[in-house]
């Protein structure tokens, strides 16, 4: 994909991209705050590349998506298209609005329900936010008077030397809490590591290292972080070299960028073998999109709704080598003139598109 993506056309200006950003990337999960959210939420690959590079693997996707829902080449080609102007119209709408409003801006889940347009679709959306539930009593339980994390093998399961891990992680953890603010580190020091086990990722990060640890600040008062290795992104190679030493740390700063409502335990790490690690604090809540199961209304609904999670692409600058948009013509995107009432004047807020 991103061999691809670096033979294409690009205007020269380069955002922090997600740098795998399919439809089955986004989902819901909650805030700080406690609310539902819907964003993106993987960033493994995130680096500073082209715009374009985000928004055709997006298209991508949709394309894919829409064939395994039985859609026509012409419904496909629609989805495509919907999520392609609702990008542009987020991106618009994000151009005239302040820096802070931008940085502040999110969706909440419940978007679905109330811009769903037919009953069925309403009670389907219902139903995914009420299944976003707290999963620690799926990952953990009192065993043999103990608080541990619940081994559900092959997915969830303890090593054999599991005290060797133990402390292995504990000396990780320690050098994972100089990453965060010192509020986040005297808040992470009411609790203490209680137990630990491998966790299986998905097909995308084969080979990948990941484990979840169980942290308690009381008896009723526990934690779940989980740490997952970090490699070199992808888009390496084509798109330029993290600046970052530590990809642990690449990938933290990149989901900060990217998501409205951050985890306030991401951390990074590096083990004694040399390995990059991030750290974060595994969801207790988490809405699962369905895909598979979508009509093709609430798909098209749902490929718009993806296109307006690109907050950090407002951010883009023109890089020193390539500032020339590579097409003759050249269009000014403006709004209309009912929301340019609305907002406030801004002379960088003008954008030009191929």
């Amino acid at each position: 994909m991103a061999w691809d993506l670096s033979k294409t056309p690009v205007t020269g200006i380069r955002v922090q991209a997600c740098g795998d950003c399919h439809a089955s990337n986004f989902g819901g999960f909650a805030s700080p705050e406690r609310r539902l959210l819907f964003d993106i939420n993987d960033f493994d690959e995130t680096l500073q590349a082209p715009w374009e590079w985000d928004v055709k693997r997006l298209a991508a996707s949709i394309v894919l998506a829409s064939r395994e829902l039985g859609m026509s080449d012409k419904r496909c080609g629609d989805a495509v298209l919907a999520m392609a102007r609702s990008y542009r119209k987020h991106m618009r709408e994000y151009a005239y609005m302040r820096a802070l409003e931008v940085w502040y801006s999110h969706m909440d889940a419940e978007v679905f329900v109330e811009e769903a347009k037919a009953a069925e679709s309403k009670k389907r959306w219902e139903q995914a936010e009420e299944k976003a539930e707290h999963i620690f009593p799926k990952i953990a339980d009192v065993i043999n008077g103990w608080t541990r994390i619940v081994d559900h093998p092959p997915l969830v399961y303890h090593p054999r030397e599991s005290d060797s891990m133990r402390k292995h992680v504990t000396h990780m953890f320690h050098e994972y809490r100089e990453t965060l603010p010192e509020g986040r580190r005297m808040i992470l020091d009411r609790y203490h590591i209680i137990d630990v086990a491998w966790k299986v990722v998905g097909v995308g990060s084969v080979g990948t290292r990941c484990a979840i640890a169980l942290l308690m600040a009381g008896e009723h008062d526990p934690m779940l972080l989980q740490f997952k290795q970090a490699f070199g992104s992808v888009l390496d190679p084509y798109a330029g070299k993290s600046p970052y030493s530590n990809h642990g740390e690449r990938v933290v700063t990149g989901q900060r960028m990217l998501q409205s409502a951050s985890d306030v335990f991401l951390g990074w790490t590096r083990d004694e073998e040399g390995r990059d690690y991030y750290f974060r604090q595994l969801r207790d809540m988490k809405m699962k999109i369905d895909l598979e199961n979508m009509t093709k209304g609430d798909w098209l609904e749902y490929s718009r709704s993806v296109a307006g999670r690109w907050r950090a692409h407002t951010s883009g600058r023109a890089t020193q080598d390539d500032r020339r948009i590579p097409s003759k013509k050249r269009h000014s995107i403006r709004p209309s003139r009912n929301l340019r009432s609305r907002m406030p004047t801004n002379p960088r807020a003008t954008m030009r598109l191929s």
